[in-house]
């Protein structure tokens, strides 16, 4: 029988372990409020989960304090601010719709509107903002509460937040997780700060017809980026919300009342409808400027579904009488040995320069003149290129497809000229909220993405893929997201429909991550926003639907 003892040991970061009573808080730990750079510690790494500074240390804990340079520092940060800003929102403007819509750059999109006003005015920004850092000067805590489900219903209910409504409506926890703050209560979807005033880093800045609100660079903080627009995403996002709003899904609550209802059939028809319309356009645009388009350029981050939007949108260029062909980026890749190295000494496989870019360059050149070419292959298990005796010749009533995370970039593709060239750029942008408050991180519906394709097609457990992550968004912020301005035009590729069936299939796999994997904060976090879905069946998904990419069954050969 094991004996309980009244002391834990405790391993701080960087430091020799040491005794603590049970129970000790994270904060009240002999580390301060602030790292050595002065930047407020937002959170911990205890035991590998994220935790907030009030967490109670029950067992032998090895324990990280968290900060803005953190990956999961920064998700603390960011959710810490919206919070903040929803309190001050519904403080100084009670009568506004507001809502946290979307990431654009390195902040939020927000949308705010009140009778007689579908935007914003400068004056109002100011407000905001103003009440917003006199909360932070305040430094008032933010408190991690647990209440009575009946007594959360009935709060929401009272708030007129029909949004938080029927996302409970289809859980039944005898207690709700909620954060309040100087009489202001939200539901907890995350870890958040335990003050306002670690909160001081932020800019509000208009973006008609909402406002944007910017946050410092993770490796830089607390420094900010210029802020650039992004008219091509913030296009899509704006359309894809009205189409939700049209199906009447702004939030998980409306898909969830779908499912129960057996309404989620139709959804995934229109869904799937408004992708074949899309594709159909970009189709005929090509159609109607094939006196100078020859090549058309697919880039878009990992599991944005290019590969299978490509295939599709072959099928449409076809129906529109052109003769579309495909050459492979990967076929292009030089040898293992010569791979660039990222600054630990890895194989950096994201990097621009595994690409042979002159033999490439050479080979697009030839191709443009109407020459012929021998296209290599690469060779995986080897490593290495080989030569097979495959020719391409582009005929006149060709049209050359090439599809790839560095497709935008202008050196990939150099020897073309730029009117030659028809530049797509490809994400899953959904336009679903959590509820008002709380937006679905687009990154996290690739992630889910990637690890069903990786353990169904690669044999990958969700232990690998969440390891390797952080790798790919690194090469995404460095060679894909630079680029996504480059484009003619952009495809959202999400699907509203869709974290409801990647549910089934990506609970599992998460569920084997275990407390001594260093991901298993991240794989816990993930089943927390998993449990907010109803989950739906992936029998109605059509065979040529990009979900099917990642799920199996697809019509086409990859």
């Amino acid at each position: 029988m094991f004996q309980m003892s009244q002391k834990i040991t405790v391993e701080i970061e960087g430091r020799p372990p040491m005794e603590c009573a049970v129970g000790t808080r994270v904060r009240d730990l002999p580390i301060g409020d602030y790292d050595d750079q002065g930047l407020a510690y937002l959170g911990a790494m205890v035991n590998n989960d994220v935790v907030t500074r009030s967490y109670e240390l029950e067992v032998d804990s090895r324990v990280r304090p968290l900060t803005l340079r953190d990956r999961a520092g920064w998700r603390i940060y960011r959710h810490s601010v919206a919070f903040l800003l929803a309190k001050v929102v519904r403080e100084r403007f009670p009568d506004a719709l507001f809502s946290v819509e979307h990431s654009l750059g390195p902040g939020f999109y927000c949308s705010f509107a009140r009778k007689g006003h579908n935007s914003i005015s400068d004056t109002e920004l100011a407000d905001i903002e103003s009440e917003l850092r006199a909360l932070v000067r305040r430094d008032a805590p933010i408190e991690r509460r647990k209440i009575a489900f009946e007594t959360a219903i009935r709060h929401f209910e009272a708030q007129g937040r029909d949004d938080i409504f029927d996302l409970l409506r289809f859980q039944n926890p005898p207690k709700i997780v909620v954060y309040e703050c100087e009489g202001f209560t939200d539901l907890a979807h995350s870890v958040l700060a335990d003050h306002t005033g670690a909160l001081e880093y932020f800019r509000l800045i208009p973006y008609p017809p909402g406002f944007v609100i910017q946050f410092p660079d993770m490796e830089r903080a607390p420094n900010f980026s210029p802020f650039e627009p992004q008219p091509h995403l913030f296009q899509i996002f704006r359309e894809h919300k009205e189409w939700g709003r049209i199906l009447g899904l702004r939030t998980v609550g409306d898909l969830n009342r779908a499912i129960a209802n057996n309404e989620i059939a139709d959804i995934i028809r229109i869904a799937e409808g408004l992708h074949e319309k899309k594709i159909a356009q970009i189709a005929d645009h090509i159609r109607d400027h094939r006196d100078r388009i020859k090549w058309i350029l697919i880039a878009g981050p990992s599991s944005s579904g290019k590969t299978t939007f490509s295939k599709r949108l072959m099928v449409q260029l076809r129906v529109n009488g052109l003769k579309p062909v495909t050459i492979s980026v990967d076929d292009y890749f030089v040898d293992r040995a010569r791979t660039p190295r990222d600054e630990t000494g890895a194989p950096d496989f994201e990097h621009l320069e595994t690409v042979d870019l002159e033999l490439f360059n050479r080979h697009l050149a030839a191709l443009d003149r109407g020459e012929e070419v021998e296209i290599p292959s690469f060779n995986f298990a080897t490593g290495a290129r080989e030569f097979r005796g495959r020719k391409l010749r582009l005929e006149s009533d060709q049209i050359a497809l090439i599809e790839g995370i560095h497709a935008l970039n202008p050196r990939l593709t150099h020897a073309l000229l730029p009117d030659r060239k028809f530049k797509i750029y490809i994400s899953a942008l959904t336009q679903l909220n959590l509820d008002y408050h709380n937006r679905i991180a687009t990154t996290d519906n690739r992630l889910l993405r990637r690890m069903v394709r990786d353990n169904m097609f690669r044999g990958n457990d969700a232990v690998t893929t969440l390891d390797m992550w952080p790798r790919v968004r690194r090469g995404e912020r460095l060679w894909v997201f630079p680029y996504q301005n480059e484009a003619d035009i952009a495809f959202n590729s999400a699907l509203d429909y869709e974290l409801a069936v990647l549910r089934p299939f990506v609970e599992p796999l998460l569920r084997e991550v275990k407390p001594y994997h260093a991901c298993y904060g991240e794989a816990r976090r993930l089943m927390m926003f998993l449990d907010s879905f109803v989950p739906a069946r992936h029998e109605p998904v059509p065979p040529n639907s990009i979900l099917r990419e990642f799920l199996g069954r697809s019509a086409f050969r990859y």
